[in-house]
Parts: C-alpha cells; structure tokens; sequence
C-alpha cells in the first residue's frame, strides 16, 4: 500500500485511548495488510509528527447469532503509536 490513507483508516476513542493521550500514545484502526514501519510512515506523513513506536494487535471477529442466523463481526487490527518526547501532540484529537 503506497497511500497513507488507506493505511490509517480510523481513530479509536474510548475511554483507555484518551487517557492514554497523556502519554502521547494515540490508537487507531489501521489495515490488517500491514506492518509497524507502514504504519510509522503514515502517521508521521500524515500528522507530520516523530513516531517512536508502534504496538499492532489483530482481533478476530467473534460468532453472533441472531435467530436462526449466523454470521461474525468484522476483523481488524489495531496500532497503539507512541509519539517522541519533543513532538507536538495530534491536532484532530485536540478537541475530543
């Protein structure tokens, strides 16, 4: 995947995420074809900010029935990326 966009699909906002952003780790939904170094690429392109480490988790989609149905969540993986000491903070999350 070349396009950084396709690689960050959408930000995580719980309640463990923000209080993470203290840190200045910030988590997101990114693409199950990639790896830590994509990954690192596109959050520092994108927000123009210094990485200085990416967790990946992958989760499996879980079995839900409804009636006689049967079907499966979706499955995702998930980046937790940790930010350097002297890089600014993400604006999009500035006002959440």
């Amino acid at each position: 995947m070349t396009n950084a966009h396709d690689i960050i699909i959408k930000p995580i906002v719980t309640e463990k995420s923000m209080s993470e952003m203290s840190d200045k780790k910030y988590t997101f939904v990114v693409a199950k074809n990639t790896n830590k170094t994509e990954v690192k690429k596109a959050v520092e392109s994108i927000f123009g900010v210094k990485v200085e480490k990416v967790n990946t988790i992958n989760y499996d989609g879980k079995k839900k029935r409804m009636g006689k149905h049967e079907g499966t969540t979706a499955s995702y993986s998930k980046a937790v990326v940790k930010l350097t000491a002297d890089s600014k903070e993400i604006e999009f999350f500035a006002g959440v």
